[in-house]
């Protein structure tokens, strides 16, 4: 059976808890969701956080399930979360603390990066200086990066060619930039990182199609990101083992429709083995290699 790592998956979101925009549709369904992703063929999934508050959720969830990890870190969107509260510094300690004190739980620092679509959440200035700040966290537990990075890749790349000493790798999750980009942050070591999002496009899968193997891994986003019909890469899709039922008609034993979840990781699959011609099962053990390599370096002989 082929084997994924889910490197990105938001499972604190209150859609797992079966509400969406403040209104309750069904139960709580995580069991469920991940009984799924287990199914599937997930070996592990890397909880995504963006905040403090989050990190501290994700940790707690991730203490549950041997095979749940999570990430430490404050998303571009949400720098603005160091100056509000009152002591920046003692918020970055925060941080750090969860990271000492979790060692083996968090895997990776972040999500933090630039997001220069969205300013209307965090300004430019503000979101560089607490990016370029929250490196030290890497610097000092010696954890790989989780980066975020819309409409500023430039800016990205030249923050970690300038920080590149304080850095331990990582990866640049929901890729949706060009070849031309994707090779700058390649060549300093990162790796780049494959879902829904990714796939939009025509010009979108033509970048995908022309990665190296050995730096690409795969993500959900869940609940976000998926791979929807009018997406390019979606006539690559095989259908889903179970039909999605909508959130209103909530079945146990099916997914809900137009929420992803970590067992959709297949279908990221199915469209970058498509797109590059290349047999799906030597493509799905080449990717979770590589994420081994970077998440779980300890592990690497066991494989």
């Amino acid at each position: 059976m082929r084997r994924f790592i889910d490197i990105g998956a938001n499972l604190t979101d209150s859609m797992y808890q079966g509400f969406y925009n403040g209104t309750s549709k069904h139960p709580p369904d995580l069991p469920n969701v991940l009984e799924r992703a287990w199914n599937a063929g997930l070996k592990k999934i890397i909880i995504t956080a963006g905040r403090l508050q989050e990190t501290e959720e994700a940790l707690k969830l991730a203490k549950t399930n041997d095979a749940l990890f999570t990430t430490v870190g404050v998303h571009p969107t949400r720098c603005g979360d160091f100056d509000a509260s009152g002591d920046p510094d003692a918020h970055l300690r925060a941080l750090h603390s969860l990271i000492d004190e979790n060692r083996g739980r968090v895997v990776a620092v972040g999500e933090c990066g630039l997001d220069y679509d969205r300013l209307q959440f965090c300004d430019q200035d503000t979101q560089r200086r607490y990016f370029e700040r929250q490196l030290s966290l890497s610097e000092s537990s010696r954890l790989p990066l989780f980066l975020h990075c819309r409409a500023s890749a430039a800016d990205l790349v030249d923050v970690l060619r300038n920080q590149h000493g304080r850095c331990f790798g990582g990866v640049v999750h929901s890729f949706d930039g060009t070849k031309e980009e994707a090779e700058s942050i390649m060549d300093l070591g990162y790796y780049i990182g494959i879902n829904g999002c990714s796939l939009k496009t025509a010009a979108n899968l033509a970048v995908a199609a022309a990665l190296p193997a050995d730096r690409l891994l795969l993500e959900t986003d869940a609940p976000w990101c998926e791979i929807r019909p009018t997406h390019a890469g979606s006539r690559h899709v095989r259908p889903p083992a179970a039909t999605p039922c909508k959130k209103e008609r909530w079945q146990a034993d099916r997914p809900v429709k137009a929420r992803n979840e970590p067992a959709n990781i297949t279908q990221v699959l199915d469209v970058l083995a498509a797109v590059r011609e290349e047999d799906p099962d030597t493509l799905a053990e080449q990717i979770f290699v590589n994420t081994t390599k970077l998440f779980f370096p300890d592990h690497v002989s066991d494989h």
